[in-house]
């Protein structure tokens, strides 16, 4: 399944990966900020990184000069971060000014986003929040002083409300409310959380009670102990004597349950086509088959769950 992408969106990148002057995928070296967002675990990860003219004796009046990104992701991943990184340089902002750019300016500067990859401009967004807040730290700005508030934290603190995607419940919280997400499905497009497993949709403490407390005002359930069903990773080191054919169905569970339901975020898919040895061959479909990130899905994401979930010595290789 191809997803339908503007004109600017596609220009964006594919000028990007080709390295055409201008573009902004890189890295800038010793930068004055740098911030990260998502994981490669769950299928996007970026980290933001921006140079500035410093002001000899206001550090709040710095203007960035030049801001780069690496992102592991797809189509619209890639232009989000072109988008974001342009829109910045093009209003000389300071990195407090920066914080306004919010993900529905990237959206309309892309002239646009399919429902399902709103969650791309909304990852650009947090990165650059966590490279303002290190910029902050090391120019000596109180951010708190000057009342602008930051949530760099709300990802790791808090009780873990998807698991699949390690979504916390402040930061759901949060992006419920600044997005206006009134349905689970607004909130998996938005942050992909509830996108895999979907457990955690309506259970006590869950998508569902954190939309109503929010919209109607209703308390959630107080959640409860018992922990929902989630895949568990599967140590092949613990089983000396295991027969190929149960790593071979330990392969093909890490594949149904964890790895085939993030590809899915994007409209991708695999197929395990032979399993020799520990060689697993792999066919990308959908989305991801004419994707330029292609190899990049195979070894960082594919091949790195199957080692850290099933046995080090797997190596994928794709047909």
């Amino acid at each position: 399944m191809g997803w339908e992408y503007s004109e600017k969106t596609k220009q964006l990148f594919m000028d990007a990966v080709h390295g055409k002057p201008g573009t902004h995928l890189g890295e800038v070296e010793n930068p004055d900020g740098l911030g990260e967002h998502g994981s490669i675990a769950c299928g996007d990860s970026m980290r933001f990184t921006f140079r500035v003219d410093r002001h000899p004796t206001n550090p709040t009046l710095d203007v960035i000069t030049e801001a780069k990104y690496l992102t592991f992701g797809c189509t619209s991943a890639i232009a989000s971060s072109e988008a974001l990184c342009a829109i910045i340089e093009q209003g000389h902002f300071t990195p407090i000014q920066a914080l306004k750019v919010q993900n529905k300016d990237i959206v309309d500067y892309l002239q646009g986003l399919p429902e399902q990859k709103i969650h791309c401009s909304v990852m650009g967004a947090e990165a650059l929040e966590a490279a303002v807040y290190n910029w902050a730290q090391k120019r000596g700005v109180d951010l708190d002083a000057l009342g602008v508030l930051l949530h760099t934290k709300d990802m790791d603190e808090g009780r873990i409300v998807c698991k699949c995607f390690s979504v916390s419940e402040p930061y759901l919280r949060r992006k419920i409310k600044e997005l206006n997400l009134r349905t689970i499905p607004e909130i998996t497009n938005a942050i992909k959380a509830g996108g895999a497993c979907m457990s955690c949709h309506h259970v006590p403490g869950g998508l569902q009670d954190l939309l109503n407390e929010t919209w109607e005002g209703k308390t959630p359930a107080t959640p409860t102990p018992v922990r929902p069903l989630e895949v568990r990773p599967l140590e092949l080191k613990e089983e000396p004597t295991i027969t190929p054919y149960q790593f071979m169905k330990k392969v093909e569970t890490i594949m149904e349950k964890q790895i085939r339901p993030m590809l899915a975020q994007d409209g991708g898919d695999v197929e395990i086509v032979d399993i020799k040895d520990t060689l697993v061959y792999c066919r990308l479909q959908g989305a991801c088959s004419g994707c330029i990130g292609a190899s990049q899905t195979l070894k960082i994401m594919i091949e790195r769950t199957l080692k850290d979930q099933v046995d080090e010595r797997i190596r994928v290789i794709q047909v």
